[in-house]
């Protein structure tokens, strides 16, 4: 785009599947990212060279996210260490949202596919500092990325798996990044220092805090019950793989319409689709594809990944329940409305570059779960408990996985610790918790979600004081989103300007 300059370019350059897919910036169809470590040098090199921002406030989100990209691919190498990156940069599932002719997306795709042998070649020899909790968790992901017909790249994907399998056994079984790493990687893009000790005395606030909201929940629903022993029965509750799409289509149209009634965000237009997830994103249960700013309007999907026909009876069961009947309409509030979906149509009338196009996905994450518990304070099912104690449900699962992301980076927690942490306080069972504990391994950064919600929570109250008078949900929920994505350390922004 035209207003995407060199300075700018030089980050996105370095994020490409991410801006190509979530910032629309569609140059990058049929393009791969130089992944090796002398194209990353040479990538961070042309970090912070061009012009400075008029605005300071979009001058410091650049610089928030030059930053992190020096963090990321230079101090801590992640480019030899997280195959993730490396399955991002395989992915063609991208093209499969109709966000332009199918024509342009096919041969958008097959360019792609035509780069995989070298894209892994490069991955191959790169990926050098893998753990093996990492590359284990991370192999479901690359046996699904999707080769089509393409027999070149067919065999470039059995050389990746083959090499994932390989550093499955051979690598160190310690996942740790280390906690001084963890902070730097946690804070430098959100423009704030991190300190690990008081945020994990944060998380045991915000856990003491959900799970008394839980037992009152319980309590409304079933007086008397021990939330321990209605939980699990409510989680039992559940549509079968192919319901959980029909309930969740129905859903959709409910967030949509009470959000709205409510003006709970600022911009509910477009369209809304419902699908299963490809299966090279299935180490995520739900995720929101949204029409991205810098790209012609068209759908969005909201993705839901169904269990593994491989699973167990049991391990099945216990996938379905994360989408039970008490916990699919909070995740669907999550991903459409007021979440990710309303989010994404508020970013593509974000009015710079900087606010459209790099994403603090602290922000993100974090606006989404906190307007689950603003749902239920604005009364979405009121005369049901049960969406209560969903939204309380999945935001356990959201601080759990903070406390997993310090213990298992600062090395206090290994990965069967953290799926019995998730069991013990999110109420997950054995292959929803595993998953869980796994994802933490190379999302290091997952504790975003409270994290995020947090700060946005501090600011309201840090809002309605200065406001006074002045104070609306919906004046504070459209300050913030006015910014686009905002790293954490700006959003006092919208206190000034909102």
């Amino acid at each position: 785009m035209s207003d995407v300059d060199a300075r700018l370019r030089a980050v996105c350059d370095l994020s490409l599947p991410l801006v190509r897919e979530s910032a629309g910036l569609h140059e990058y169809d049929g393009q791969v990212q130089d992944l090796s470590t002398a194209g990353v040098q040479a990538a961070i090199a042309r970090l912070g060279a061009g012009l400075r921002r008029d605005d300071p406030h979009d001058e410091a989100h650049l610089v928030a996210f030059e930053q992190g990209a020096r963090v990321a691919f230079g101090e801590l190498e992640l480019h030899r260490t997280d195959p993730l990156l490396h399955v991002e940069n395989l992915d063609t599932s991208c093209y499969d949202r109709d966000y332009a002719p199918l024509a342009d997306r096919e041969r958008a795709k097959r360019a792609h596919l035509a780069q995989w042998p070298d894209v892994v070649d490069v991955a191959v020899a790169t990926l050098d500092a893998v753990t093996a909790p990492v590359a284990t968790a991370l192999l479901p992901a690359a046996r699904g990325l999707d080769a089509a017909d393409d027999a070149a790249a067919l065999a470039a994907h059995g050389r990746l798996v083959a090499h994932l399998e390989t550093l499955a056994r051979t690598g160190s079984p310690d996942a740790s990044i280390g906690g001084p790493a963890l902070a730097r990687l946690m804070g430098v893009v959100e423009a704030v220092d991190v300190d690990l000790s008081a945020l994990t005395a944060t998380a045991e606030r915000e856990r003491a805090r959900l799970q008394a909201l839980l037992a009152d929940a319980c309590d409304r629903l079933a007086p008397g019950r021990p939330v321990a022993q209605l939980v699990p029965e409510l989680l039992a509750d559940h549509p079968d793989s192919g319901g959980v799409l029909d309930e969740a289509r129905e859903q959709v149209a409910e967030v949509l319409a009470f959000s709205r009634q409510h003006e709970l965000a600022p911009w509910l237009d477009g369209e809304c689709l419902v699908g299963p997830s490809p299966a090279s994103r299935s180490w995520a249960m739900a995720m929101m594809a949204w029409a991205a700013p810098e790209e012609a309007d068209a759908p969005s999907y909201y993705w839901v990944t169904p269990p593994d026909p491989a699973f167990s009876a049991q391990d099945t069961e216990s996938w379905l329940a994360v989408f039970s009947r008490t916990t699919l309409p909070a995740i669907t509030a999550h991903e459409v409305a007021p979440g990710h979906y309303a989010h994404g149509r508020s970013l593509r009338r974000a009015s710079t570059a900087e606010r459209r196009i790099l994403q603090s996905m602290t922000f993100a994450e974090g606006w989404a779960h906190h307007v689950e518990e603003v749902m239920v304070e604005e009364g979405f099912r009121a005369d049901d408990p049960r969406f209560a104690i969903g939204v309380y449900l999945e935001a356990l699962i959201r601080v759990t996985r903070l406390f997993c992301a310090i213990g298992l980076h600062t090395g206090a927690m290994t990965v069967q610790d953290a799926a019995a942490r998730f069991a013990d306080d999110a109420y997950l069972g054995s292959s929803a918790g595993l998953s869980e504990a796994q994802r933490g391994t190379f999302d290091a950064t997952y504790g975003r979600y409270t994290w995020g919600k947090l700060a946005i929570r501090d600011l309201r109250d840090t809002a309605r004081a200065q406001w006074g008078d002045g104070w609306s949900l919906p004046r504070f929920h459209r300050a913030m989103l006015d910014l686009g994505s905002p790293p954490l350390g700006l959003l006092a922004t919208a206190l000034e300007r909102g």
